[in-house]
């Protein structure tokens, strides 16, 4: 991914610090803000956690980044895409993404238009645990 067109497209300049916010993002997938400090702080030890906070929220503000708001827990970052769903690890914190299909969208579809209702912004979370995990519990059973 071209980061410093991302940022230029949306009239911001690409500087080092963003670049490498995008970078670390969309390496991991899903980042929280303290994920994303521990990572630059190897990189970049004079970056503040006040500058990364400032560009998540310029970043989100135009629309780069979205924010994956995950209950109990403090909310992770990803570089916009298509819609989606998440799968969120209740017992590791993982992110995966799921394209919606066909069905579902249908589904949403029909509960939209029997309320004439118009979406400005979705995000669909589902809890449970992750495959890493269920297997890692298996193992203390045995």
């Amino acid at each position: 991914m071209d980061y410093s067109n991302l940022l230029k497209s949306a009239k911001l300049k690409a500087t080092i610090q963003r670049v490498t916010l995008l970078e670390i993002i969309d390496h991991d997938g899903h980042s929280s803000i303290d994920d994303i400090y521990t990572v630059t702080k190897e990189s970049m030890p004079t970056l503040s956690l006040a500058t990364i906070y400032k560009n998540i929220l310029l970043l989100l503000e135009k629309g780069i980044l979205e924010e994956v708001a995950i209950s109990g827990k403090k909310s992770k970052y990803e570089i916009k895409k298509s819609d989606h769903i998440h799968l969120i690890c209740q017992t590791c914190g993982s992110v995966e993404d799921k394209h919606l299909d066909k069905k579902i969208e249908e589904s949403i579809d029909i509960y939209i238009d029997e309320d004439s209702f118009h979406i400005s912004k979705s995000h669909i979370n589902l809890y449970g645990i992750c495959k890493k995990c269920n297997e890692q519990e298996t193992l203390i059973y045995f």
